[in-house]
């Protein structure tokens, strides 16, 4: 054989390699070995308006109305341990919370997801936003990684810095067309716009830390905190400048007691009796009655 056929076939054997790959990945139907190898998720077209979920609770818009927003869905199972998924855990912990505050009434409440369905990312805070909402609250739950005994829950608002940030971003992308805090922005000059939804963005900033303190306040002795409960980090799900809301991270999935308690229906209550008395204290705040 010669030199240059040599080379020739030392080339053209990877090519042979993936199309032989290929027409056995053709043949072979999946998932193999108990997983998809690709997972197509169908995402909404842009310029497309966001479907909104149902308003439970009084029917009167003067009652101050909270999006729950569970997180993960559908593919994106977010944290997995061996035997539980953040996404199962946060939706059991969202709609025990639903439950509650109908029980007790004088709140309306709304869910971005009610159901194993998948949401994505920029959508979650923007429907809150369309509806109107007073107050956001994201439910996840946390993962550990490699490091063992880690547990308890953590309590995130946007960072200052990120709320900036977050503030610019939207004011160019609205560009003097939207509302803030019942503030009319379209004709004003760019700049003042800008101003006007930092102010904004401070102002919801300044709530979502007060959400955040009564929820620590009254979770104390009944959740199981994180020796560093209260966080702060740039995250997209709570950057609506004129929603005030926090994230909760429930707890660590890759903790075996965190997520069995967080999976328990005991769990799920505990978790409905402090949130619902955070929730109610900083509505009636914020409607001067206390």
């Amino acid at each position: 054989m010669s030199q240059r056929l040599q080379i020739g076939l030392l080339f053209s054997l990877p090519v042979l390699l993936l199309g032989a790959l290929y027409a056995v990945g053709a043949a072979i139907p999946v998932p193999v070995l108990w997983r998809d190898y690709v997972v197509r998720v169908p995402l909404p077209e842009e310029g497309g308006t966001i479907g909104l979920p149902e308003i439970l609770g009084p029917d009167d818009p003067t009652r101050p109305l909270i999006v729950i927003d569970a997180g993960h869905g559908g593919p994106d199972p977010g944290t997995v341990s061996e035997d539980y998924r953040e996404k199962a855990i946060v939706l059991g912990l969202a709609r025990a919370l639903r439950d509650r505050l109908l029980e007790e009434g004088g709140i309306r409440v709304a869910m971005t997801r009610d159901d194993d369905s998948f949401i994505v990312l920029d959508e979650r805070a923007e429907i809150a936003r369309a509806l109107g909402a007073d107050l956001f609250l994201s439910i996840h739950a946390d993962s550990a990684g490699d490091r063992e005994g880690v547990t308890g829950a953590s309590i995130y608002t946007l960072s200052e810095t990120a709320s900036s940030e977050a503030a610019a971003r939207f004011a160019e992308k609205e560009n003097s067309v939207d509302v803030v805090n019942g503030v009319d922005l379209s004709g004003q000059d760019e700049t003042v716009n800008a101003i006007l939804v930092e102010l904004s963005q401070r102002r919801t900033s300044e709530q979502s830390v007060e959400f955040a303190e009564l929820i620590q306040r009254e979770g104390e002795g009944v959740l199981r905190f994180h020796p560093q409960a209260r966080r702060s980090a740039a995250l997209a799900v709570l950057r609506a400048p004129d929603v005030p809301g926090v994230l909760f991270e429930a707890g660590f999935v890759t903790n075996p007691e965190d997520a069995e308690r967080l999976a328990s229906a005991e769990g799920r209550e505990r978790f409905a009796d402090a949130m619902a008395r955070a929730i109610r204290i900083y509505f009636a705040r914020q409607s001067g009655a206390t």
